[in-house]
């Protein structure tokens, strides 16, 4: 008996400790330049077979319209933006029936130090909810591209190339177990040592505007597109 008492206390504390840690994460999205952007979309209406790009500030940067001329595509990138955030505004993007979605999220959450369970949490959710609103809608996963750690700034972003690497992993294993197509852009922004190439760095997280040519190429190459 005393035995068995153990073992649920053992599990109500494990519970409590679990809950205790998740409610540490910062997942908060919503910030003045979230709801800008969010007015920017409202008054941008998503065309009838749309191929919307959506993530934050790495999607946000491109010029995916100009790149892509006489294909109906949509930038829903939002600067900063982390899982919680997608979601949260997934539903205004599905209503419209879109044909394909590029998703790429997550970098952000690593460098919140989310555990990649509670991002994996999220992207289960966003599956489930293409697949209740808009069935019909491609769902692209997109691998999340490494980081440069030389050339970066912010000390909270330093040495996240291993956990970009762990999280891609079970995003391309994720895909696989929901029959989605996984876009490992690894081949095209990675160096030989897992980071992100020199000649397509910013700042060690975004890439410039000669990278997106280069990225919307290979998604042609690969039939994505």
């Amino acid at each position: 008996m005393l035995k068995g008492s153990l073992a649920v206390l053992g599990g109500m504390l494990w519970t409590f400790t679990g809950f205790a840690q998740t409610a540490k994460l910062d997942s908060n999205y919503v910030n003045p330049h979230y709801e800008m952007r969010l007015k920017e979309f409202s008054a941008q209406p998503i065309p009838k077979n749309a191929v919307v790009f959506l993530g934050n500030s790495i999607t946000a940067r491109g010029k995916w319209a100009e790149l892509l001329p006489g294909m109906p595509v949509v930038n829903r990138g939002i600067g900063g933006d982390i899982t919680h955030g997608v979601l949260a505004r997934l539903d205004d993007i599905l209503a419209a029936k879109p044909k394909k979605i590029f998703l790429l999220i997550g970098i952000n959450d690593l460098s919140r130090r989310f555990p990649e369970e509670v991002i994996m949490q999220k992207y289960e959710q966003l599956v489930q909810r293409v697949k209740q609103k808009s069935p019909k809608t491609k769902l692209y996963v997109q691998s999340v591209l490494p980081l440069l750690d030389d050339m970066l700034q912010p000390a909270y972003l330093k040495n996240l190339n291993p956990a970009v690497t762990s999280l891609n992993t079970k995003l391309q294993a994720f895909a696989k177990k929901h029959k989605l197509t996984y876009i490992n852009l690894h081949p095209v922004f990675a160096d030989a040592s897992g980071q992100l190439k020199k000649e397509y760095s910013l700042d060690g997280i975004h890439v410039t505007d000669a990278a997106y040519p280069v990225w919307v190429q290979y998604l042609k190459d690969k039939k994505y597109l």
